[in-house]
């Protein structure tokens, strides 16, 4: 038996000598001869590798309208202001298509920022000029932090879930929010909440009859993720006679409609306060949006990064991981994400990316793949994550900085209430504009009445009215807002949607740049 398998291996291995010597002979160049020959194979080598028929076609149906069409108009404008000083009728470009706040002038805060440079650059804790012009509670501040980090240094890689010592320090700060307990193996420290959504949608997502439930309009982070991982966005509208109300009505008919189409509903996601409507859920409506996901078996998605921003006496913000332990539902009874991120609030940090995720109610073996899907990206960026930690836990009453730092907060705050209001009422004024109140959050979500000519226009040229009517008014005045269309609306409405960021010294200026071009547009266009 073992000299027939010798031979057998000798015989193999003579074939093999005998191929090689073939390919090595002149048969060889033939061989490439006739593929070099053959005139397709000389198309496909001069064709571009990559072209807009070949890319994945889930990123062809992606769309990401607050840095679309309108920002590419404006950044080109930008150009030729800076290239020909007075070429346009305005000196410059307000960007208020997205929540970017220190873009448009505020200040970050200074202990944030002075703990996060000590942080970074921890040799000069120890210089006697450093306690003379660092608060002497950011310096110790900045002492615990470096504690936690594996060899003190921010520019090494984490824990792919985020520090564990920062963890901690955010789950006493939900804990202290909401008054139930939280546990830091729950939370997922990100680079803002954006790539936490994106997690969750891998996640859910196994294929195109995989849907997830939301508002319209929309934060369009949504509709993007959804389509990139190749799922099904299921509607459901907000009432905008009624402030832009969720009704739970309107979740089961589209639940409905959507199972009857075969698509498998996985999850709702919902934004309180609202992007880009601007409204703030009252804690019943909570209660029935946490029975619908019980009920229903679904994880429920609460985007909340604008909880710190609230403008209306009447309304709070309630976590919905709070309103569900309030209503006795625990880890077993409910799935539930919290997304927040260091972008929105009164800090308005977005450049430095820092944000978190809190999961609760899944399983060990499945929260195990939500880890190995962190790990891909090894590390959210340390100087975010420190900042999170921070954002939910400030300075204390008797620290050196509490009173400047709530006179900074509290100032920013005052200050977008005061211009949401003037906004809102400018809005109003104008004819065939309607404007809901913006109770919290950074934007407001206007209803435009366009003449039908002007919608006829946009037809013309293959442009949504209200995409036409944005394009218009930045050529006009400089001011960029984000078409309606781009967040979805109620099909036969138009919208924009605007930032309430500009400085509010500037804001005298957005209201009557803002005016005098609606007046002329609609007096262009009136039927």
């Amino acid at each position: 038996m073992r000299r027939f398998a010798t031979e057998r291996a000798k015989k193999l291995i003579s074939s093999y000598h005998h191929q090689r010597s073939l390919l090595s002979s002149s048969q060889s160049p033939r061989f490439f001869t006739s593929v070099a020959s053959d005139p397709s194979s000389v198309m496909s080598s001069s064709s571009p590798p990559v072209t807009l028929d070949t890319i994945n076609p889930k990123v062809l149906k992606c769309e990401y309208a607050v840095r679309g069409e309108i920002v590419s108009q404006a950044q080109h404008l930008q150009q030729e202001l800076q290239a020909k000083p007075g070429s346009h009728p305005f000196d410059e470009i307000l960007y208020c298509n997205i929540g970017n706040p220190q873009s448009l002038g505020q200040q970050p805060i200074t202990f944030f920022r002075e703990v996060l440079a000590l942080c970074d650059h921890p040799s000069i804790l120890d210089r006697s000029e450093t306690q003379g012009l660092f608060s002497a509670d950011s310096i110790q501040r900045a002492w615990q932090i470096l504690d936690l980090i594996p060899g003190r240094a921010t520019g090494a890689y984490s824990h792919s879930q985020g520090i564990k010592g920062l963890r901690d320090h955010i789950a006493a700060g939900i804990e202290a929010r909401d008054g139930f307990p939280a546990n830091p193996n729950d939370i997922f420290l990100t680079d803002g909440a954006s790539p936490a959504v994106h997690m969750m949608m891998q996640l859910l997502i196994r294929s195109e009859t995989d849907g997830i439930l939301c508002p319209i309009p929309q934060y369009p982070l949504y509709s993007a993720s959804i389509a990139l991982h190749g799922g099904a966005l299921v509607p459901y509208y907000l009432d905008e006679a009624k402030g832009w109300g969720l009704e739970v009505s309107e979740l089961q008919k589209q639940l409905k409609e959507a199972q009857s189409n075969g698509i498998t509903v996985r999850a709702l996601a919902v934004i309180n306060p609202g992007n880009p409507t601007g409204q703030v859920l009252a804690e019943d409506n909570q209660r029935e949006i946490v029975e619908f996901c019980k009920n229903e078996n679904l994880v429920l998605l609460a985007d909340e990064v604008y909880q710190e921003n609230i403008y209306v006496d009447e309304k709070k913000f309630h976590s919905f991981k709070k309103v569900s332990r309030f209503m006795g539902y625990g880890e077993d009874d409910i799935a539930l994400v919290s997304f927040q991120s260091v972008s929105k609030g009164y800090y308005g940090e977005c450049g430095k990316r820092g944000g978190y995720m809190e999961v609760t109610g899944f399983s060990a073996d499945v929260r195990e793949q939500i880890y190995k899907v962190a790990s891909v990206n090894l590390c959210s960026n340390i100087s975010g994550q420190i900042l999170a930690s921070l954002v939910m836990n400030p300075p204390k009453v008797g620290d050196e900085s509490y009173e400047s730092f709530i006179a900074e907060k509290d100032g920013i705050l005052s200050s977008l209430a005061r211009r949401a209001k003037t906004l809102e009422d400018a809005f109003n004024s104008l004819e065939g504009i309607t404007c809901n109140k913006a109770e919290g959050a950074m934007y407001l979500f206007p209803r435009i009445h366009l003449p039908q000519k002007a919608i006829e226009a946009a037809k013309a040229l293959k442009k949504a009215p209200d995409a036409l009517y944005a394009s218009r008014l930045l050529e006009a005045t400089g001011i960029v807002v984000v078409p309606g269309s781009g967040f979805g609306q109620v099909p036969g409405t138009w919208h924009f949607r605007c930032t309430i960021l500009p400085q509010e010294d500037k804001i005298p200026a957005v209201v009557s740049r803002l005016t005098a071009f609606h007046e002329a547009f609609m007096a262009e266009y009136r039927d």
